[in-house]
Formats: C-alpha cells, structure tokens, sequence
C-alpha cells in the first residue's frame, strides 16, 4: 500500500508483520508528510526494494517471519547501497551483526512513543 503527501519527496517503506502495529507507523509517518509503502514481512519489502520504486528509507522489525530484518538489511544494502535504515526491536538484547555494526543504522527498542518516530526517520535521513 501507498500513500503520499502532495509534493513530497521523501519515501518511506515499512516492514512490519503485525498489521496493527505497520497500520499506527504508517499513519503517522504519512500525518507527517511523508511518503509510505508498506510491506507485510521481509520477503515482500525486499520485493519492493529489487523494484524500481524509489525508497529513501527502511524501517523494519527484526523479528519478523521468512525473513528477519537483519536479512533484510543485509539484502537491502546489496541492492541499494547506502540505504538507511531503522532497525525496531523489543528485544534489548538484540545486538547489531558485525557486518551492520558500522553502518549508519539506528536502532530503537519498543515501547517507544509512537510521535517519535517521524523525528526519528527525519534525524536518520539527514545523516
């Protein structure tokens, strides 16, 4: 699914197996003007990054079915280097693979205040 905000540039694909949950960020990263695809798991948002669409930043659960998203990170960045990346976990334990250690990547840990989350993705697309 996508949706826009007149005159935006700035595209957003979420990865999220809960549809609640893909439903809530994607509200209100479109509230914030911002362009939003959404995909129901890795397999599908790695699908859209192989595509031609333009995608300016991935946010993606790590826990998710078929394939996690630190596979689809990992595929992402072959795909699309340079792709920046918000990594959501509820996990504190979750520690970054080395091979994604010294990329720019930013990790955020649930619960966190959903109204974040575009300042967030605006901090993450500015580095």
């Amino acid at each position: 699914m996508e949706s826009s905000a007149a005159g935006n540039e700035i595209t957003i694909l979420i990865a999220e197996d809960e549809a609640m949950v893909r439903m809530v960020e994607a509200e209100t990263l479109r509230d914030a003007g911002y362009t939003v695809r959404e995909a129901r798991d890795g397999l599908a948002a790695l699908e859209i990054l192989k595509s031609d669409a333009r995608v300016d930043l991935l946010i993606t659960d790590i826990k998710m079915p078929s394939m996690n998203g630190y596979q689809l990170v990992e595929a992402g960045a072959q795909l699309r280097p340079g792709l920046k990346v918000i990594l959501i976990t509820g996990y504190a334990q979750d520690p970054l693979p080395p091979t994604m250690a010294l990329a720019k990547i930013k990790v955020v840990y649930k619960p966190f205040d959903i109204d974040v989350l575009p300042a967030l993705a605006k901090q993450v697309l500015a580095a």
